[in-house]
């Protein structure tokens, strides 16, 4: 892979992370802990009108757990983005090599997911 479109894949693979660690912290605290642990903050919905408690709180629910799912989605792709990262950082060849077979990933499908891990035939 030629260092131009290594540059390239790296500057989309950085916008990524910094895009999906600002989506993660619009709704959840990074756990200092562990590494690519977000916990998600229960919503406090403003409930300016007269409905009942019980809706309120259901509503309330809902709403982080279905924040839960998104901070479970958005940790495993940060975690996939900052991996792709590291390789390409440790420059020892394990950038865009699938990690099933070896062979190298599709350069197009690197294009298209920079922290792709596997080939189009895996």
């Amino acid at each position: 892979m030629n260092k131009e479109l290594l540059q390239e894949l790296k500057n989309k693979l950085e916008e990524e992370k910094k895009a999906l660690e600002k989506d993660l912290a619009s709704f959840a605290d990074k756990d200092r802990r562990i590494k690519y642990d977000y916990d998600t903050r229960y919503p406090n919905l403003d409930d300016n009108t007269d409905t009942a408690a019980s809706d309120s709180n259901a509503q309330e629910i809902t709403t982080f757990d279905n924040l839960l799912a998104l901070e479970h989605l958005l940790e495993l792709r940060l975690k996939d983005v900052d991996e792709a990262l590291e390789k390409i950082k440790h420059n020892d060849g394990s950038y865009g090599k699938c990690e099933i077979c070896h062979n190298d990933i599709e350069i197009n499908r690197l294009k298209i997911n920079p922290a792709a891990r596997i080939c189009a035939k895996c």
